[in-house]
């Protein structure tokens, strides 16, 4: 039986990733209504990147897979605007959306399968020494929570696809892929030829 919920959607320019987080102002009065909703039943939002449109004003095109996300923090700008530090949790695949009253996206979604925790193969074994890299130089914020987690292909994959500086509908094409090594293919394919020599201008 195929696992499916009704989800509120908020599209963005930005693809959330599984894993990443992601800083989100939020102002507008039918993402304010659907917090509160969120909070009221303890239930998750969705993010998608925007296919056509904008952030605000009409609704926008979203892409049809993406991304839960979940709430960590939260605070009060200087400006008054509430500010939000998400986390991306699962992958979804959402059925044709609808527009409530007020503008908010929504639509039935099927969650895509939890990554397996299958081992780095041989071919990918530059991508983790890549990731290390990058880590060292982005802070210990994205340092992995246990070692063991640089030789596991999900986790180095979306790492990578989080920190790497891909075109955000490279970053949808991913999410779209459901074999984690595949993933990772598609990673080798984009990176730069001289990716052994970390570049700081990434």
């Amino acid at each position: 039986m195929t696992d499916t919920t009704t989800l509120p959607l908020f599209p963005l320019h930005s693809a959330l990733l599984p894993g990443a987080a992601l800083g989100l102002r939020v102002f507008e009065r039918r993402y304010l209504d659907m917090l509160r909703e969120c909070s009221r039943n303890d239930t998750p939002f969705g993010i998608c990147l925007i296919l056509e449109g904008e952030e605000v004003g009409a609704p926008a095109t979203p892409a049809a897979h993406g991304v839960e996300a979940r709430i960590e923090d939260f605070d009060m700008g200087a400006d008054g605007v509430l500010v939000l530090r998400l986390r991306g949790h699962r992958r979804f695949h959402a059925r044709p959306p609808r527009i409530r009253d007020n503008g908010l996206i929504v639509a039935e979604v099927e969650w895509s399968a939890p990554d397996p925790d299958d081992e780095l193969r041989p071919e990918h074994a530059l991508l983790s020494t890549v990731l290390t890299h990058i880590i060292e130089q982005a802070g210990s914020a994205f340092e992995p929570s246990h070692p063991a987690l640089l030789d596991q292909s999900a986790w180095v994959g979306w790492r990578l696809a989080e920190l790497m500086p891909l075109e955000e509908a490279q970053r949808l094409q991913l999410l779209q892929m459901d074999d984690p090594h595949q993933r990772l293919d598609a990673l080798l394919r984009w990176m730069p030829p001289n990716a052994t020599v970390i570049d700081e201008n990434w």
